[in-house]
């Protein structure tokens, strides 16, 4: 069965830390490059989220920053971070999007042992695609609170330089997306334990925020710069429509993976928790034009994520928009016919705090059997039936899936890490199997895994 490449309506998965390399200044040095083992400390921090009171907030994060660090290095190289707990609560880091390698997953219980306070753990693993990736602890029961509080970051895998012609820009913008649930005097609110948000669209922050501080974020460039923009969702549980005014953006990769470039519909690319996007465009040409990045309301009024205006002498024209090869190690076909079908009946807490319920039974998440079993290489298809009155994001660990229509026997032209299942909806995947290990399946709305929207699979 051939990939289906038809452009349909464009149903994606990303919240925010800004770094940008203006080609008319001096590049900084975008993130921390890989250089034998870099170590993260997760500690406590603090960041000025209300910039009109008197205190700054108290956080927890990697380097004591929220975000933490921009971690960086070349595909086909090692990734060796050690973590190093300083905090009072468990951890572990999950490598959010990277393929394969299963005891470096990050998953406490399911992969490794939850790394205690005072205690490290090391990480090394091949670094197999280029892309753009995130980092967070993943400890059953408590990824809610550990990621609300701040421990989250990018990790950038850069494409060898011999292929990067088709995505040279005159900057390279990362921008990660994030909400905060704030009292009037600053402080997290702690109640990441609520029944309401684990039966319901989870832990939504008022305050939305660029790199640690309060939307928008404002950058300059060149008139007529083209822009690589490279986005991710770090919020717990929003779903975030971002926007582009006075901007033609073309996406060009959909978690991590390359893809034919196309316009979103409406120009507008629907971002859910942990979903990271590519996109490339070029601003207006002439000075002193504002072009924006723009976070639509659902049930309130739009919000500016990130302003660009143009000034100064004007960037060289550059030739069409094109996307990167897509990835060779993806397979160019799934012989659905001889797919292991397996479907989740995924229903909600029946009282407060009761958990989430997969195929009429209480789930026990890690701790439980394995939904399936497959030998290494088998074709898979999942299906996900939501039953609840609020959407899921359900989430495959350690592999890439294709999003089947509802309606035929094609699937979207891109590959992706989650979907987005819409109350009372049902949203078929497929995949290869090809990585052997424990696989986690769950909601990336944080607060519903902790709850027990959550599973495995093993590839033997």
């Amino acid at each position: 069965m051939p990939f289906n490449c038809s452009r349909r309506a464009f149903l994606g998965s990303v919240a925010a830390t800004l770094v940008s390399l203006d080609a008319r200044a001096e590049p900084p040095v975008a993130g921390t490059k890989m250089a034998g083992l870099t170590t993260l400390e997760a500690r406590k921090g603090t960041a000025r989220l209300l910039p009109d009171h008197a205190h700054a907030t108290e956080i927890w994060g990697f380097e004591g920053k929220t975000p933490g660090p921009v971690l960086r290095l070349s595909q086909g190289e090692e990734l060796a971070v050690g973590l190093v707990n300083r905090l009072d609560a468990p951890l572990s880091i999950h490598w959010h999007g990277m393929r394969g390698d299963n005891a470096m997953d990050g998953v406490a219980p399911l992969t490794q042992a939850e790394v205690a306070p005072g205690a490290r753990f090391d990480y090394r693993r091949r670094a197999l695609d280029a892309g753009l990736f995130c980092y967070r602890p993943s400890v059953f029961g408590a990824t809610p609170e550990l990621c609300g509080r701040g421990l989250k970051g990018l990790l950038v895998v850069d494409e060898p330089k011999s292929s990067l012609k088709p995505l040279e820009s005159g900057a390279d913008l990362l921008l990660a997306l994030d909400d905060w649930r704030l009292d009037k005097n600053g402080v997290i609110e702690g109640d990441f334990g609520a029944a309401a948000a684990a039966g319901g669209a989870g832990r939504i922050g008022t305050l939305v925020a660029v790199d640690g501080a309060p939307a928008p974020a404002r950058r300059d460039f060149s008139p007529g710069a083209r822009i690589r923009l490279r986005l991710a969702n770090l919020a717990n549980a929003r779903i975030m429509f971002v926007g582009f005014e006075n901007i033609q953006p073309f996406v060009v990769a959909v978690d991590s993976q390359p893809c034919d470039a196309f316009e979103p519909v409406r120009r507008t690319i629907p971002a859910a928790p942990g979903a990271r996007f590519e996109l490339m465009f070029d601003l207006p040409r002439a000075e002193n034009a504002v072009a924006k990045l723009v976070l639509r309301g659902v049930d309130e009024a739009d919000r500016d994520l990130a302003i660009f205006t143009t000034r100064g002498a004007a960037a060289p024209a550059r030739p069409p928009i094109a996307a990167a090869p897509q990835n060779p190690l993806l397979p160019t076909e799934i012989k659905l016919q001889a797919a292991k079908k397996v479907d989740l009946l995924i229903e909600p807490p029946a009282s407060p705090g009761s958990g989430w319920r997969i195929n009429g039974a209480a789930s026990k998440a890690y701790g439980g059997p394995p939904l399936f079993q497959v030998k290494r290489g088998s074709p898979v298809t999942l299906g996900f039936v939501n039953r609840a009155a609020v959407p899921v994001v359900m989430h495959v660990h350690g592999h890439c899936v294709r999003l089947l229509h509802d309606l035929d026997d094609g699937w979207e032209p891109y590959w992706r890490n989650g979907v987005v299942v819409p109350p009372g909806k049902t949203k078929h995947v497929a995949f290869v199997a090809d990585s052997p290990g424990k696989w986690a399946v769950h909601d990336d709305i944080l607060e519903h895994e902790a709850a027990g929207l959550a599973a495995w699979f093993e590839v033997k």
